[in-house]
Order: C-alpha cells, then structure tokens, then sequence
C-alpha cells in the first residue's frame, strides 16, 4: 500500500510537470488512461479472455468509472494551477465525504461523535483552502470537485463488492475512460518537444496502473481497517516532490489543515474499525 502511494504521487507529479510544459489537461488525462488501459489489458486478457469486458452491472460500472475519470479531469486541472501538496491535502478529506455519502446512499447509520468528527474535518479543510483570504485560488473549486468525485467513486466500488471481478473493474474504469477522452484529447493534442516530455507522457499511465495493481495486492494480503492510514503517507511524498521538483514549500495553513484532517480522517477509520470487529 505504501508502494501504491508513491506510485500516486508519480501520478500528480507527472500530471503537474505536464501541464507546465504545456501539454493539455484532456491528453494528459487521455495518456493517463490509455497507459493503464494497455497494461489492464496485458495482464488480464491472458487470464480471463473475452469474460474481462462482461459486467454483471454495466449501469454502475459505467457509473463508477465517470467519476474516477471526471474527478482526475479535475485534479488535473487543479494541479496546473496549485502546489501538489494542497491538492494532496485536500483529497485526505476523501473518508469524511464517503461517510456523509454513505448515509443517504448506502444506508449506513453514523452516529454522534463520527458526525463530529466530519465537521471537524471540514475545518481543516476550510484552513487549507482559506476561502476568506488572499490565499485562496479558484482551481481549489476543481480539487473539491475531485473531492467529491473520488468519494461517490468508492461508494460505487463498495456497492460493486463480491459483483464484479477486479480484472473487469480494472479494464472497465480505464477503457471507458479511454474512449471518452480520446476525442477531447485529440482536439487539443500537442507533441512533446523533448524525449523527457514524451517520456513522462509514456510513463504516467504505468504509474496509474501499477499503483491500483499495488493496492489491489494490498488489499488481497490485509485488512481493509490496516492499510487505511497509509495514504496519509502521501503528505510526505507531495511536500519532497514540491520541494525538490516544483521549488515550493507547504505554507502553515496547509500543515495545520492537514493536521485537522488527518486526526479526523483517523478517527473515523478508528470508529470503523470498531464497528466491523
């Protein structure tokens, strides 16, 4: 799971250093999907033959895999304007989301103190954001859309449990992605000028799908309840690669909300874990 977490840190950097040399956000989305789309195709065509493109629930599936590409248009059009660390720290906010979602559309009982925890949540959100002050950047309106579209992502996945197979949920979230862009991406399409540039291009699909074999494997090996924290880990990795590749530092209010919702986010996972033993 940690390794899966770099390898989305991979996935932001490249998307960021991207859209600096002026690629587009559509055929760096594009190129993201098509990457991870060939290698589902590698390693699962081989195992389960033509049985990897039938969904036993083709609505949600194409659901689920609108909101996984719609929610990285988003993150990458934020990136193009903000640090990565702000972007990261945003979407730590992800299980505060699922759970108020979960509510109305899973049909989960939350009680008091989760309830409280989310609110709490939110204001470290707020801090990260500072939509009273100067800091504040309209993109950040794209990386709530993120927020919200990766949450409504894994509601679906957690509806799609013991339905459909990993092989089919991979193929389908990267093919219908794929397809969808690939006009988008072809009327915006710009050639890298440099080896590097085609390089990054290659590579960010790979990243996007080794990352999402990683987790699987992760979550083949454990608990759900372990592996959890682990994407807080992703915090560090942001803050070196903005360092050391895009020469900004995380300001304090972007710490100090970061801290507000890890603890949150932290303590909801607690409740959860409680809750399932």
């Amino acid at each position: 799971m940690a390794l899966a977490v770099v390898l989305f840190t991979c996935i932001d950097t490249s998307a960021k250093w991207l859209s600096g040399i002026g690629i587009p956000v559509f055929q760096i989305v594009f190129a993201r999907y098509l990457g991870h789309f060939v290698y589902a195709l590698a390693l699962y065509l081989p195992q389960e033959g033509g049985r990897v493109f039938r969904s036993n629930a083709p609505v949600k599936q194409a659901m689920r895999s609108s909101f996984l590409f719609v929610g990285t248009v988003f993150n990458f059009q934020a990136l193009k304007f903000l640090p990565i660390t702000v972007t990261t720290t945003i979407a730590f906010a992800g299980p505060i989301v699922i759970t108020l979602l979960a509510i109305p559309i899973l049909g989960e009982k939350v009680g008091i103190r989760r309830i409280l925890a989310v609110c709490m949540g939110f204001v470290g959100v707020l801090l990260v954001i500072q939509p009273w002050g100067a800091e504040f950047h309209p993109a950040m309106v794209f990386s709530l859309g993120t927020l919200i579209m990766s949450s409504l992502y894994f509601i679906m996945t957690r509806m799609l449990a013991g339905v459909e197979s990993n092989a089919t949920q991979q193929v389908w979230s990267s093919g219908l992605a794929t397809f969808a862009l690939f006009p988008f991406a072809w009327h915006v399409w710009v050639w890298p000028e440099t080896a590097i540039g085609w390089a990054v291009l290659c590579v960010i699909g790979g990243f996007g799908a080794l990352g999402h074999i990683a987790a699987t494997t992760a979550h083949r090996w454990a608990d759900a309840s372990i592996l959890a924290p682990m994407i807080y880990t992703q915090v560090f990795w942001a803050a070196v690669v903005g360092v050391l590749i895009f020469d900004t530092w995380p300001t304090v209010w972007t710490l100090t909300g970061g801290a507000v919702i890890i603890a949150s986010g932290l303590y909801i996972w607690q409740r959860e874990r409680l809750k399932s033993g």
